[in-house]
């Protein structure tokens, strides 16, 4: 295993490269067939490798997207640019994403998110984010239709701008800032399908719960995975400027 790491990670194995047969590893190896298999296993289960169902292991792409959360949103950004857009075009890959809205009641877990009575009208959108053609991102965005609903806005993906500050700064809601919790734990069922991960490897994801508000008001939360081996999060956090008069005071 050991052997074959070093040479994923000084290149000499390449992304899409076909890994040997097991047969050819144990005759290698010289080792068991169960060893060699619980090898492969921990290679998989580390992002190192795929298995192709009736054609064996190959290397796995690890290029990473980098989600920079300091400036999620241009403002006043117009056409189909959206965050998503410009990680993927940044990392050099190709963008695309899947949509589907609805308009539903808050449940409870969303309607205290959002400050709002469990039952209230919100736009449900549903995403599904692809980088040249493999899933990579979803996430699910709840929008108070007391807030959109009647705007041009109203449906997040039909609209004339993309991306939520954006948007709503073109209906005049001015959005100042947003909180994200961000937590890892292992795949649910329907995430293993929908982003294509190894449900062999115990895939594990990022899950951030991120909300914006305009004053005290929220006006989009959104639950948002990533497969955790192939995004990068970066945050830059303004810090309070240093003043000299400061220094000079006591406790």
């Amino acid at each position: 295993m050991d052997d074959l790491r070093s040479r994923i990670l000084s290149g000499e194995l390449a992304a899409g490269d076909k890994l040997p047969t097991e047969r050819e590893l144990q005759q290698r190896w010289r080792f068991s067939t169960t060893i060699v298999k619980h090898a492969l296993t921990l290679l998989r289960s580390e992002g190192f490798i795929e298995g192709r169902r009736g054609s064996g292991n190959y290397v796995r792409d690890r290029t990473q997207l980098v989600r920079r959360a300091h400036s999620r949103d241009l403002r006043k950004r117009l056409g189909s640019t959206s965050p998503f857009a410009r990680d993927s075009e940044a990392a050099g890959r190709q963008p695309s994403w899947e949509s589907e809205s609805e308009k539903i009641p808050a449940t409870p877990h969303v309607a205290g998110r959002l400050g709002i009575r469990p039952g209230d009208s919100v736009m449900h959108t549903k995403y599904r984010y692809l980088a040249d053609g493999n899933p990579i991102q979803l996430a699910d965005s709840y929008e108070p239709l007391a807030v959109t609903g009647g705007t041009q806005v109203e449906y997040p993906e039909q609209g004339p701008i993309i991306g939520v500050v954006a948007r709503m700064d073109f209906i005049g809601v001015a959005i100042d800032r947003f909180v994200e919790e961000v937590t890892t734990r292992p795949a649910m069922p329907e995430e293993i399908t929908a982003l294509a991960l190894d449900p062999r490897s115990g895939r594990w994801v990022i899950s951030i719960e991120r909300t914006y508000y305009a004053g005290p008001t929220a006006v989009e939360t959104a639950d948002i995975v990533f497969p955790g081996d192939r995004y990068r999060l970066v945050y830059e956090m303004p810090i309070d400027p240093w003043s000299p008069a400061k220094e000079t005071e006591t406790p």
